[in-house]
């Protein structure tokens, strides 16, 4: 008898486990996303193209723009020290610096060596910029 409990319990457990798995992967009364094939996946291959002719693209795209628009696009997160318009703020004023400035300033930074007091901020900041982040930030700062 104990056997028989045990077994009925075991397939109760089992069913219930089954129906709560089913219900937290499938949202019921709700279309279906990430289903996108055959025909759809067609006309999106139509309308986007193919992953890698969206990245040819958009490597086009950002070799075609101009550098101080690529610089403003970075300088967003400069602008939260330095002004939205390199006023200046925790950061120094800097848009009144030419692009010579920038670039010497970032790779100074770049290699980890003090030029002001508030230099280990801008270590780690200076350290992701690839070269070509940095004189894209300094045309955006010299043409403010």
């Amino acid at each position: 008898m104990k056997a028989l409990i045990n077994i009925a319990l075991i397939a109760i457990a089992s069913v219930v486990i089954f129906v709560i798995a089913r219900s937290t992967l499938e949202i019921q009364d709700r279309p279906q996303v990430n289903n996108c094939i055959g025909e759809c996946y067609a006309a999106y291959l139509a309308e986007n193209g193919t992953i890698a002719e969206q990245a040819r693209a958009a490597r086009e795209a950002a070799s075609a723009a101009n550098p101080a628009d690529l610089g403003k696009a970075l300088f967003v997160t400069c602008a939260a020290c330095h002004g939205a318009g390199g006023e200046g703020g925790i950061g120094p004023q800097l848009n009144a610096r030419d692009a010579a400035f920038v670039v010497d300033a970032l790779n100074t930074y770049k290699s980890n060596v003090a030029r002001g007091p508030q230099s280990a901020m801008m270590f780690g900041v200076a350290a992701a910029l690839s070269d070509a982040d940095i004189a894209n930030l300094a045309a955006f700062v010299e043409s403010l």
